[in-house]
């Protein structure tokens, strides 16, 4: 155990990675709104994150090997992040996170569509997404025929927002 871990508990060590207010909110909006750069995790946080503490937590998940930075090919100036095989594992987590907030929590109807889908999907529709995630942030091959779940969370948001609009 290092020093600066109060403990070798699995539950305790994972807190210290994710227990501040916004490393897993960084995280699902890279994975559920496939927001790569600094600007696009700026301006589309739902929950209004400044950008000192995005760049400190940033900094703070390529410390920990959970998300990577690159150059992005497309603009100089920008920098790409990706989610990497540790953070993509966490869709289970995300998925029972959102399932207790749904069930326990005053949470909208927009916001709580996908946790709702990822819930009665299970664990195939999850590996499904993983799998997608990998392609997107890892460059792993797609696989023939392989399902979008995240064109299927991206949809049924859009279908609440028309319906709530409409």
């Amino acid at each position: 155990m290092r020093e600066d871990q109060r403990s070798g508990c699995p539950i305790n060590l994972s807190l210290e990675v994710f227990g501040d207010r916004w490393s897993l909110i960084i995280i699902r909006d890279m994975m559920f709104g496939n927001l790569r750069h600094f600007r696009e995790l700026l301006s589309h946080s739902e929950e209004g994150i400044a950008s000192n503490i995005l760049s400190a937590r940033l900094k703070h998940l390529l410390e920990l090997g959970m998300v990577t930075k690159a150059d992005d090919p497309s603009h100089k100036q920008k920098a790409i992040y990706s989610l990497t095989e540790k953070a993509i594992e966490l869709v289970p987590v995300f998925a029972m996170l959102g399932a207790w907030g749904r069930r326990h929590l005053p949470v909208s109807r927009e916001l709580s569509i996908r946790a709702e889908l990822l819930e009665k999907g299970g664990p195939e529709m999850w590996e499904a997404f993983m799998e997608e995630l990998r392609t997107q942030h890892l460059g792993t091959p797609k696989k023939p025929g392989a399902r979008s779940v995240f064109a299927e969370l991206r949809a049924a948001y859009e279908k609440v927002l028309a319906e709530e609009a409409g």
